[in-house]
């Protein structure tokens, strides 16, 4: 075998993944889809591989969905992926972008600023909302505003597994410009709660996030796609419920999540502005 399995699935994600609102023709293929990302996610993420084993293992997935190898059985959910794309006319290229971001993961470790961080997301997040977009029918505005959503999601999930990145992986998704400016250090990551200087370049992140967010509000208006207009509505309340929860709470001192009520009510409200086309104030 050279999947290696965290155990972790759809529930565990900060956005719906292939639920009721998106097509029901996609979601089989969205399914396939996010096994293939979180087999390859889980290899990048494994302590215990080394950084080289790491790397064979993601090529022999890039071989597999290329068709380069198109018998080995270990590589199974990259055939699979194979097969789905073929019969959904969706490009090979989202997925080897997720190959390229999780093979750098296994070597780098830290982003010297804002600029470097969104350059490795919009490798490992980007390419979701893009599949998405090619797999419902495309957007008028083209996968600008879709980048932006997801890159403000890896970013709020960098925050919210800030620590447990530090101390498993020895990963620091914070840019090093501004920590260098507030005078803190990866190891402050391992402390029970944040120092002032932390929580000032958590905020930092938050206000680029936001940033994001706003660049993102045109994301629904633009999808051909109701459904999936519906969901990126949605998807969009729930990032922005996100940052204010990280605001107010300490990431160090427990993972900052939404409660099941409150991830419903986020679905329920930003699905109902995808289907009217409201835009979210």
């Amino acid at each position: 075998m050279v999947e290696t399995p965290s155990g972790k699935d759809a529930a565990y994600e900060n956005f719906p993944v292939g639920s009721f609102l998106l097509p029901a023709h996609a979601r089989p293929h969205v399914a396939v889809f996010y096994r293939f990302a979180r087999a390859i996610d889980d290899i990048a993420d494994n302590g215990d591989l080394d950084p080289v084993t790491k790397i064979e293992r993601l090529d022999g997935f890039d071989r597999a969905l290329t068709g380069d190898d198109s018998q080995d059985p270990v590589y199974e959910t990259g055939h699979r992926m194979r097969r789905s794309l073929g019969e959904t006319g969706v490009p090979t290229d989202h997925c080897r972008d997720l190959i390229v971001a999780f093979k750098q993961d296994a070597t780098k470790t830290r982003y010297d600023d804002w600029d470097d961080l969104m350059g490795y997301c919009i490798k490992s997040a980007a390419p979701v909302g893009r599949y998405l977009i090619d797999l419902t029918g495309g957007s008028d505005n083209g996968y600008g505003p879709s980048d932006a959503l997801c890159n403000a999601l890896q970013v709020i999930n960098h925050l919210q597994d800030c620590q447990d990145d530090y101390r498993n992986l020895d990963r620091v998704y914070l840019p090093g410009e501004w920590m260098a400016s507030e005078g803190v250090v990866a190891a402050d990551l391992d402390k029970p709660a944040v120092t002032l200087g932390m929580r000032r370049v958590i905020d930092r992140c938050l206000d680029a996030t936001e940033e994001l967010l706003h660049r993102a509000a045109a994301l629904p208006g633009g999808l051909r796609s109701r459904r999936l207009a519906m969901e990126s509505a949605a998807i969009i309340e729930i990032a922005w419920r996100l940052t204010g929860l990280l605001r107010r709470r300490d990431p160090l001192a427990g993972r900052v999540a939404l409660s099941k009520a409150g991830y419903f009510w986020c679905c329920a409200v930003g699905a109902l502005r995808g289907l009217f086309g409201l835009t979210r104030r």
